[in-house]
């Protein structure tokens, strides 16, 4: 029989980590018979009213209630509901390590990097994270499935005159620093030939960011987006941090190069000077330079083009990533439970580490605290005595001036 499997996620949507996810549950109902649930996490949006047919819709409180042959985490937070599922297996669906996208200090880079020391199988999209997961835990099972793309949908447009300002496409959310949308906006700047600029953005922009583009759109759906590839010449994504770098793969399908920072999933697929072009972090000169020179050289750009779509025809469907996730899931159901192996040692180690970096940075606080505590005392002393002092002043001032005071005041009597 098929395995019944529970996804628990953390929102319901058509894009991003949780639109692979509705994906595979579509075609594991529909093409491979499994009984499928999506259990939302407490405080989820359901960003559509439905879910795909075949599979159903429950709270992670009646999935409690439910018995599943393998229960998925899809995302960090999910994982600590994960063994609430009544499982006989459970894997752990890991699209980032979402450590990455915290910053310095921030507490929730502890909360996510502690579920990779869990007992559990992982699956991933992206061949990098699967030899991290390799090398973190190699006792634990872990199958590399790439996401698949809908090839009907993300097609190439009809050929169109190369006369014209090159059309540069950025997509991205402005208000994550990893995006890299501000980066792309300040290199665009810097370019010579003309260009005109679409930034399509999964939410509002503010107006300083819409300044910086000739057009911002977004949120769009699948259908608008694989339009606005269509419509544009190149697709200038900076991002800093990614798991799977699907956006110029989906790009690619529609004969649309790319120019890209070095961020991790990138090798996967771009290749420079063959499908579209690498530059190094931070080079906005560079990224700018190469903007130009796609603006300039025309047959460079429909020699990359022509890059990006024989890469994208080697590219897997979502049919055929489905049956991957499929087999995967059948050995995960029929294989050995997970054994905590090095996983449980290692939780506590970060646990243990988590607590010392807490430890250090209340530590620099109070350290910090105490300084300037310090420093409002010897302002106050300083205070204290220039008022003294002041106060001395005028006592001083006041004797002197009385006896002229006195003199007068006689003198008119």
């Amino acid at each position: 029989m098929p395995p019944r499997v529970c996804f628990i996620l953390g929102e319901l949507g058509p894009s991003g980590g949780a639109g692979a996810v509705v994906r595979h549950a579509q075609g594991l109902a529909e093409e491979h018979g499994c009984e499928v649930s999506l259990a939302l996490w407490p405080g989820a949006s359901a960003a559509v009213p439905t879910p795909p047919p075949g599979v159903r819709l429950v709270t992670t409180d009646q999935a409690r209630a439910l018995d599943y042959d393998v229960a998925i985490a899809t995302w960090w937070r999910t994982a600590y509901d994960l063994f609430a599922i009544p499982a006989r297996r459970h894997a752990y669906f890991v699209q980032q390590f979402e450590e990455r996208t915290y910053l310095p200090g921030d507490v929730e880079r502890f909360g996510a990097v502690a579920t990779h020391d869990l007992p559990v199988a992982f699956l991933t999209e992206a061949r990098w994270i699967a030899e991290e997961l390799a090398e973190l835990r190699p006792e634990a099972p872990c199958f590399h499935i790439p996401n698949g793309i809908d090839k009907q949908r993300f097609a190439p447009a009809e050929p169109s005159p190369a006369a014209g300002p090159l059309r540069v496409l950025v997509e991205g959310s402005p208000g994550l620093w990893f995006k890299g949308v501000q980066d792309a906006a300040a290199a665009l700047e810097l370019t010579c030939e003309p260009v005109v600029t679409t930034l399509v953005t999964p939410e509002r922009a503010d107006p300083d960011t819409c300044a910086r583009f000739d057009r911002v759109v977004g949120p769009l759906d699948h259908a608008a987006m694989a339009d606005a590839y269509r419509e544009a010449d190149v697709l200038l994504k900076l991002s800093r941090v990614e798991g799977v770098f699907i956006p110029p793969l989906e790009a690619f399908h529609g004969g649309v190069p790319c120019v890209v920072w070095p961020v991790t999933g990138h090798d996967e697929y771009v290749r420079h000077g063959v499908n579209g072009a690498v530059v190094d972090f931070d080079d906005l000169a560079g990224t700018a330079g190469w903007i130009d020179l796609l603006a300039r050289e025309r047959g460079l750009l429909e020699r990359l083009g022509g890059g990006a779509l024989d890469t994208a025809a080697g590219w897997p469907t979502w049919e055929s990533s489905t049956a991957a996730f499929a087999i995967a899931l059948e050995a995960i159901a029929d294989g050995p439970a997970a054994a905590a192996g090095d996983g449980m040692p290692r939780l506590l180690a970060d646990l243990d580490l988590a607590m010392e970096d807490q430890r250090a940075t209340l530590h620099r606080e109070r350290f910090a605290g105490n300084r300037i505590r310090a420093q409002l005392e010897v302002s106050e002393r300083r205070l204290d005595g220039a008022l003294a002092r002041l106060a001395a002043i005028e006592g001083s001032l006041a004797w002197r001036l009385a006896a002229p005071l006195r003199r007068l005041v006689s003198r008119r009597r």
